[in-house]
């Protein structure tokens, strides 16, 4: 009697299947719907220009702020207070995170206000730091620092905790020095799970400035949507929101662009 042999097959392939180059463009469909329902729907008078404008005009008022400079003028101020806030949230954060995993003490300081923190709604935040920092770029940069470092010490933090205990005594047997233990065994060990929390801390640091900067701002995309909104230039607002949104996206691909280089031993860890 034969016998049958089936061959696996592995599940990247199966997807790779799936996801064939020529399909790709598929992903593209139901966002061009959705906006040529939107066109329509302004065209015929069902969607008011005054509640939503349309995507052609959204377009034109997209144009003439690139024409006038106003619109890179306000993406260049919001970067600068993002990557300032992300700068110190990120040291701060993994900072933490790092002498709170590495010690016993360290965690008994450090994880019980952390974790007090985390609970409390940074947008909440903001009476207390206008009252203390003022109304300046200060209190918009601390908003957002303190939005990143939330994520990133969590992360980073079980990262620490999650690496093999077995790895620690290896090291021991290689009679490797705290200081190599720590650059060669723990920090790599806990990356993976500090690259997830740079991804979620990108994000909450856009959400973040969002909110910062539509509290006595005086340039920057929140104030062009804020100033947007007195005069009802509901065309000014929708630009506004969906440079942040490609800003967001474009930070995330470039976390996950370094999420690759700086991970790629495990695709063959993995098979992959």
């Amino acid at each position: 009697m034969s016998s049958i042999v089936v061959e696996p097959t592995p599940i990247r392939a199966r997807s790779a299947a799936r996801l064939r180059p020529g399909k790709t463009w598929f992903r593209v469909v139901s966002p061009l719907i959705i906006v040529i329902a939107w066109q329509l729907a302004s065209a015929t008078g069902a969607l008011p220009e005054r509640l939503l404008a349309a995507p052609t005009t959204i377009a034109r008022t997209t144009w003439d702020l690139l024409q006038e400079g106003t619109l890179q003028e306000a993406i260049t101020v919001s970067l600068g207070r993002a990557a300032t806030g992300f700068a110190i949230g990120a040291v701060l954060g993994i900072g933490l995170a790092i002498l709170a995993g590495l010690s016993t003490l360290g965690e008994y300081l450090v994880d019980p206000p952390m974790q007090m923190l985390r609970t409390v709604p940074f947008y909440g935040l903001i009476p207390l730091l206008i009252l203390w920092f003022g109304i300046g770029e200060l209190p918009k940069v601390v908003l957002v620092a303190f939005g990143v470092a939330i994520p990133l010490y969590l992360n980073t933090f079980a990262g620490i905790r999650g690496v093999d205990g077995k790895l620690a005594e290896l090291a021991a047997v290689q009679r490797l020095s705290r200081a190599a233990l720590i650059g060669h065994i723990v920090l790599p060990g806990a990356l993976p799970q500090t690259l997830v929390g740079l991804r979620q801390s990108l994000g909450i640091a856009w959400l973040a400035l969002i909110v910062a900067e539509q509290v006595n701002a005086d340039a920057g995309l929140g104030f062009l949507i804020n100033d947007a909104r007195e005069f009802l230039r509901t065309d000014v607002i929708v630009v506004g929101l969906l440079v942040y949104c490609v800003l967001g996206l474009l930070t995330d691909a470039l976390v996950r662009l370094i999420e690759g280089k700086a991970l790629a031993w495990r695709r063959g860890f993995l098979g992959q």
